[in-house]
């Protein structure tokens, strides 16, 4: 009981603690190289954690994430070169854009389960990508869209590095403090019932269908967000932004990190993006060495990092094994008390 205390004070300081150090990475550090590759990790983060919703806590797998990122991005793009709206209104149009066209296709996609699902929206991504890249008059096709404006709250622009890395900072942590109260709300409990058994969990009288449309809502709005700020942090946008490929590196920061857990989209992006970055000197030969360290993480962490170490800590504590529920269920309360909900 007193190490089961003591571990819950320990998980309480925690967030504070990594909040101070977020803070304090760009007095750190004046390297713009090195608040670049924490500046995407940032962004890529937010869209990892809408499909983590999606995937890891209702258990669909959608491979349609880079679509509807490359949607909030290209519609904060046209709004704010082609419409010169401001900064926060494109912003709030961008999210609500790729929201509604993600209720639209989740409303289509969601009546199929497993993998025909996964495969259904593997072709929702397609569809976005090509509407994309061929609408020309609109977007610009492979030309890309240029000349995207500099952030600007009323007079303050978001023109220097460090700004924008308190920008991304702020909305990565909105998007997982909306996470972690959604996790642990009634909601977010049905989206675990649901991901357990649908069949039981209408039994129980949860309307399935309307609830995974809401994780799926949810789960585009993040990514439109992220495709938002990336574009008025690039300030240049072309169609691969919208490619396949980057759903799948999604799916790779939320494996490595811990599926349907709160701090494995953070863990797995941050991991993953810093060792390819320090690979890049090894150009020729980055992939035949991060291949077989993937095929080590899978091997050895199944559940992820944060799962793993979910584990482990619970043996430790209890001296026994968990079966592969109780982890998933383990790992749930171990978020809440990272973020200070426990009790």
């Amino acid at each position: 009981m007193r190490r089961h205390a003591a571990f819950n004070r320990a998980s309480k300081l925690a967030v504070p603690v990594l909040l101070l150090l977020a803070a304090a990475i760009p007095w750190l550090t004046s390297n713009p190289y090195y608040l670049d590759i924490v500046v995407k990790v940032f962004i890529w983060t937010i869209v990892v954690n809408g499909m983590n919703i999606i995937a890891g806590y209702t258990g669909q797998l959608s491979l349609a994430h880079a679509g509807f990122f490359g949607i909030g991005a290209y519609t904060f793009g046209l709004l704010m070169t082609k419409a010169a709206m401001p900064f926060l209104p494109s912003l709030v149009i961008a999210v609500l854009v790729t929201g509604l066209v993600g209720s639209v296709a989740g409303m289509i996609s969601l009546r199929l389960k497993g993998h025909y699902f996964a495969i259904f929206s593997l072709c929702v991504g397609v569809v976005l990508l090509l509407v994309i890249e061929k609408w020309e008059s609109l977007t610009e096709g492979v030309r890309g869209l240029l000349g995207i404006p500099i952030p600007k709250i009323g007079s303050f622009e978001f023109a220097s590095m460090t700004s924008q890395y308190y920008l991304m900072l702020f909305f990565l942590v909105l998007t997982m403090f909306v996470n972690h109260r959604i996790i642990h709300s009634l909601v977010g409990r049905t989206f675990i019932a649901i991901r357990h058994s649908e069949e039981l969990a209408e039994a129980l009288g949860i309307n399935v269908m309307r609830n995974k449309i809401i994780a799926f809502v949810h789960s585009t709005v993040l990514a439109g967000l992220a495709g938002a700020l990336y574009a008025g942090y690039i300030r240049f946008l072309g169609p691969d932004i919208a490619s396949v490929e980057h759903s799948f590196d999604m799916l790779l920061y939320l494996l490595v990190g811990g599926i349907g857990t709160l701090w494995g989209p953070l863990v797995g992006t941050a991991l993953v993006m810093i060792l390819m970055q320090w690979l890049q000197s090894w150009q020729e030969y980055r992939m035949i060495i991060f291949g077989p360290v993937l095929v080590l993480l899978v091997l050895f962490l199944p559940y992820g990092i944060i799962g793993t170490l979910t584990r482990l800590m619970h043996k430790r504590r209890l001296g026994q094994p968990l079966t592969q529920k109780q982890a998933v269920e383990r790992s749930v309360l171990h978020d809440q008390s990272l973020a200070g909900g426990g009790e």
